[in-house]
């Protein structure tokens, strides 16, 4: 049914993850007026694979828009588009079809592990980080289309003669969006490919060279809001302008409008990410942090530092679909609120251990066990593994800045914990600041598509439509804090192997 109330210019955020695709329509003053969301499955060839059908996104992108222009009532009410995507994960495709010459590879995928360690190994680790910010890693994108090169001597023959064009998925949205016409990323996503410059804001030819990809397939490099062209006419009936690109983590930076040095957020999704904003600074991390390009506008780039942890959300997913402990995600609050404290100490490294560690070898395991230990020990026990996990980053973070952070923002579904968010204050010893919307990650591509199109005048317009749900204070002693994190520790060297 079209959405009947007269709320002027709409905003479209498309929000592409990793298991769906999303479309939310916001007006003018942040809140949401429609929304349609399909998800789509995953491809795993072998162990430590993951790829997707680049199609079957694009077209998951095509009907959730359209489902959204259905429900408002025509795309003449839109004033633009925002795209925000899953990032790192790489996209390969023919110029001339539109067409994929291979599955996106996701990226979570870990099939170029082996290529960093040996880059590590040549003496290349520093470098890289120096020029993009990035530890040598098969996260990012560059050992990712070096792959999709290699695998077919007619591919790397069509890359170099410039018929092939590579992007992370926005990249690809933003192609056919266009019909071919816009080859463009933004500075966020270009930071997570390990083949860009976050100092010179340019792809990187010493780079390019060391992973051997034609700078002919890459996309230009636009500011996070601006002018991405215009959706073709025959898509939805009207040409609308894309007018803002941000990769996930960054666009819940924007959507917590941490604008300011100092601010933080933290989203717990499938993972967590904490980012720290910067601003102009782009210090190299002595723990193992990422540095990262929090958002560009008018060619200035402001920085963030970014830790991640690998298992946050699946944590949860394990516990329900693997060991049976919980029959829905939401229960592991109840279980924990009402379970004994105990020497249980679950180490969730299903995938490795992600920062400040970087270990991808070691695996999980709980700790403690006892015959009195019952399935609420074990639940609590993963849920304070993602407050352990968050206090590493955000020690780190400060050690990394010497500067103190004063509050954390949060989002993501796991947001909606209490149980897990006083956990998270108490062990942090800082207030912790839920909003009413936990989905930022799309708020914040909305109202960057907004700003690209004079919708908004400034950052400081950015802030509508963001409500304080709940404050969690910290209650818990110190000695409690440091009790608690001591056998953490102890238990994360028990699975490390480097």
């Amino acid at each position: 049914m079209p959405h009947s109330q007269d709320t002027g210019p709409l905003l479209i955020a498309i929000d592409q993850g990793t298991t769906s695709t999303r479309a939310i329509a916001f007006d003018v003053n942040g809140s949401s007026v429609a929304s349609a969301q399909h998800p789509f499955p995953q491809i795993y060839p072998q162990d430590g694979w993951v790829e997707q059908d680049a199609e079957v996104i694009w077209q998951s992108a095509q009907d959730c828009v359209a489902s959204v222009f259905s429900e408002i009532g025509g795309a003449d009410k839109v004033a633009a588009i925002g795209i925000t995507n899953q990032r790192e994960t790489t996209v390969v495709w023919d110029r001339n079809t539109g067409k994929p010459v291979y599955n996106a590879i996701v990226w979570q995928d870990r099939r170029g592990a082996g290529v960093c360690r040996k880059l590590v190994e040549d003496g290349h680790g520093d470098d890289i980080q120096e020029r993009t910010g990035l530890r040598p890693d098969s996260y990012f994108s560059a050992t990712k289309v070096q792959w999709i090169l290699e695998s077919d001597s007619v591919i790397r023959d069509k890359a170099v003669h410039g018929d092939l064009a590579f992007g992370t998925i926005d990249t690809f949205l933003l192609w056919h969006l266009t019909g071919g016409t816009v080859h463009a990323t933004d500075a966020t996503n270009a930071s997570r490919t390990m083949l860009f410059n976050i100092h010179t804001q340019s792809w990187d030819t010493t780079l390019l060279n060391l992973f051997d990809v034609p700078e002919v397939m890459l996309p230009d490099v636009h500011d996070t809001a601006g002018d991405f062209g215009k959706t073709k006419l025959a898509l939805f009936g009207a040409e609308i302008p894309i007018a803002a690109i941000v990769g996930d983590q960054q666009g819940a930076l924007v959507g917590q409008s941490c604008f300011s040095p100092g601010m933080a957020k933290a989203t717990f999704g499938t993972g967590a990410f904490v980012l720290l904003n910067t601003g102009e600074k782009t210090p190299v991390s002595e723990n193992k942090l990422l540095t990262t390009i929090g958002y560009r506008l008018e060619g200035s780039p402001t920085y963030a530092i970014e830790g991640s942890v690998f298992n946050a959300g699946t944590i949860v997913q394990w516990l329900r679909d693997q060991a049976g402990f919980i029959s829905t995600a939401e229960e592991s609050a109840a279980l924990a609120r009402d379970a004994k404290e105990s020497a249980v100490t679950f180490v969730p490294a299903f995938t490795g251990l992600g920062a400040p560690h970087w270990d991808p070898d070691a695996r999980g395991a709980i700790l403690g066990l006892t015959r009195d230990t019952t399935s609420a020990e074990i639940v609590r026990a993963g849920l304070e593994a993602v407050c352990f996990q968050t206090k590493e980053l955000l020690d780190a973070m400060v050690a990394d800045t010497g500067q103190p952070i004063d509050l954390l923002r949060v989002d993501g579904g796991m947001a909606a914990n209490d149980w897990l968010l006083q956990t998270l204050a108490d062990l942090l010893n800082l207030p912790i600041e839920r909003p009413d919307n936990l989905e930022t990650s799309v708020h914040g591509s909305a109202l960057m598509a907004g700003l690209g199109v004079g919708l908004y005048d400034s950052l400081d317009g950015l802030s509508v439509g963001q409500t304080v749900d709940h404050l969690f204070e910290p209650s818990r002693s110190e000695d409690w804090r440091n009790a608690s994190f001591q056998k953490w520790q102890d238990a994360v060297a028990r699975v490390r192997t480097t």
